[in-house]
């Protein structure tokens, strides 16, 4: 498949309208960073990225429906087309991808799968943590994918790639400010505090 008919299944994510936040109950705790998953290329790494976009937009169904919040469910339909573009991808390069049509929660790999019911657990403690387990998740992947761009030749995914990274970099912003809101500041767990910074920064 080329790189334009690709185009029809990535778009940039507009966020909506931000629903105020809930009252503040309990004081943010820290979540303990997981263990960095080895860096792939290729099927492989075509595979891991649409396993990480299953796992935001399965964490961010489940603490939509623990907290209400449309900020999840709309990133978590914005995840969706995340999985949708890797999948075109993969499609084309007859990869086989066993999560597309797993149900919410359930994983290929094992790391990811502990990983989702961690977050879960952390971002149901309160909605603060809820937001916080969000800002992560998108540190996470625009880590993941800043690596898996450098590691890439191949034009397709790499333009892949940089589109979900600008999608990850707008989750990032929305969940931070959600953050801010309850006059706190998230700290990166995986991109450098400069990169978080340039993030921030931009609208």
């Amino acid at each position: 498949m080329r790189k334009t008919m690709i185009l029809s299944v990535i778009f940039v994510v507009a966020m909506g309208a931000v629903l105020p936040a809930q009252p503040i109950s309990e004081q943010q705790t820290e979540l303990s960073q997981t263990e960095e998953m080895v860096e792939t290329t290729g099927a492989e790494g075509l595979l891991y990225m649409a396993e990480e976009e299953k796992l935001a937009r399965d964490v961010y169904l489940a603490l939509y429906e623990k907290w209400g919040s449309r900020v999840f469910l709309n990133i978590a339909n914005a995840e969706q087309q995340h999985m949708d573009a890797v999948s075109a991808v993969m499609k084309d390069k007859e990869i086989a991808n066993p999560v597309e049509d797993s149900e919410i929660g359930v994983f290929h790999n094992t790391e990811i799968a502990a990983l989702y019911e961690s977050l879960v657990a952390q971002g149901s403690t309160s909605i603060e943590e809820a937001f916080l387990v969000g800002a992560i998740i998108e540190d996470l992947d625009i880590y993941d994918l800043q690596r898996s761009i450098e590691a890439s030749e191949d034009e397709v995914e790499i333009w892949v790639y940089n589109n979900l990274l600008r999608g990850s970099e707008s989750h990032m912003r929305a969940f931070v400010r959600q953050l801010n809101s309850y006059g706190m500041d998230y700290t990166a767990r995986y991109i450098s505090d400069a990169e978080l910074s340039r993030i921030l920064s931009q609208r």
